[in-house]
């Protein structure tokens, strides 16, 4: 399941020209799909479930891989990618999966992008280390509150023949400017404890199903606070980025502009 939508998105896509053409990337039950009347809007999932929820909510959506994604470069005015690219397992294909996102729009185009961030502090902002509540009914989950990284990135004019992404040596470096966390031996992932501090970049968020598995298709991480039957649960990959870390990465772009 997704939580509710996040304000700085919304605002963003109200924000937009009345008709402009935006893609929903990674879209989910496509909650963003329906914000703004004056838009218009199309997401693509990877998951069929997902997309048939978009469809019968009467939205545009498509299933699609996130790297290769069937809209013709330069069409769109806007993108967004709303805690996306952390679920692809190395840099070179979360700087594809922003590549990508860079294609789609025109140019003076722009791409709201969110990704988890490794940092997370006690503050207004962020509840993510706050106490835990065990209240009977309170079920927000990790996406809903935990610390995000926030980057607005705008098409530039392509000026020669130059290559959509740099050199495979700037995301080498970009890799090398990744914050110091424990690393990970034998090729074993860390599964995330809820309400504690990220101590891997690279770990598994454990997601419950919600109900009935079988008929029932949302699911949330950790499941139900105070649930004492969580049902199944599956382990999603994430990688945290560092403060920093989503810049460095959209600095391997070229034809870009960080806003």
């Amino acid at each position: 399941m997704r939580h509710p939508s996040w304000p700085h998105t919304v605002e963003f896509l109200k924000a937009l020209p009345s008709g402009s053409l935006v893609a929903d990337i990674a879209c989910g039950n496509g909650k963003y799909l329906g914000i703004s009347k004056v838009l218009y809007m199309i997401g693509c999932d990877h998951s069929q479930n997902l997309v048939d929820i978009c469809r019968e909510r009467q939205y545009q959506g498509f299933v699609c891989d996130a790297l290769a994604v069937p809209i013709l470069s330069g069409s769109c005015d806007a993108c967004i990618s709303i805690a996306v690219i952390h679920h692809f397992a190395t840099a070179e294909r979360r700087v594809a999966a922003l590549q990508e996102l860079v294609r789609l729009i025109r140019p003076d185009g722009k791409a709201l992008i969110y990704v988890w961030t490794m940092e997370q502090e006690y503050n207004k902002k962020s509840k993510y280390l706050r106490e835990n509540r065990t209240s009977q009914g309170m079920k927000e989950g990790i996406s809903n509150d935990t610390s995000v990284q926030e980057l607005l990135v705008k098409q530039l004019p392509i000026v020669g023949n130059q290559d959509s992404a740099r050199s495979v040596s700037s995301i080498n470096d970009f890799q090398d400017r990744e914050c110091n966390s424990r690393n990970v031996a034998n090729s074993k992932l860390p599964i995330h404890t809820d309400r504690t501090s990220f101590h891997s970049q690279d770990l598994l968020v454990p997601w419950h199903f919600k109900g009935n598995p079988d008929k029932d298709k949302r699911v949330e991480p950790f499941g139900p606070l105070g649930s004492r039957d969580p049902g199944p649960v599956f382990h999603r990959y994430y990688h945290v980025f560092c403060e920093g870390g989503l810049e460095a990465a959209c600095q391997t772009l070229s034809n870009i502009s960080i806003l």
